[in-house]
């Protein structure tokens, strides 16, 4: 199977998920953000997750050709990337996660925008 396919088949459906639950109950998302953003060692741990998951990404599939591959490619980079911030700076992400949650819209844009990259994904992974 190709690599593009088989992250599209993980990641499309796994950002469905995350976002139906947003969806169905936000107070509890809400309160597992704020909970997060206020411990250090979930901080560095997600940074550290996110390091890894992002690497082997980039590593498998660092795909630079026109078309939805790239998508993918694009969010590897930006998982390493943002673990790579966690680790290194957490302080100024822990004060940007925090006005995320305080910012109904902002928390509503991405989850947007997770849901169109989930469905996105998933299509492409299993019907396209």
């Amino acid at each position: 199977m190709d690599s593009s396919i088989f992250l599209a088949r993980l990641l499309g459906p796994a950002m469905l998920v995350v976002v139906a639950g947003l969806l169905v109950n936000r107070s509890h998302h809400r309160a597992l953000v704020e909970g997060f953003i206020d411990s250090p060692a979930l901080i560095y741990l997600a940074g550290l997750l996110a390091l890894v998951g992002g690497l082997a990404i980039v590593l498998t599939h660092n795909v630079w050709v026109w078309g939805w591959p790239v998508v993918i490619t694009l969010f590897g980079w930006a998982t390493l990337i943002a673990g790579i911030l966690r680790i290194v700076f957490p302080a100024p992400l822990k004060r940007f996660a925090e006005r995320i949650v305080d910012n109904q819209a902002m928390f509503a844009g991405a989850a947007v925008i997770y849901l169109v990259l989930g469905a996105w994904l998933t299509y492409a992974g299993y019907f396209a």
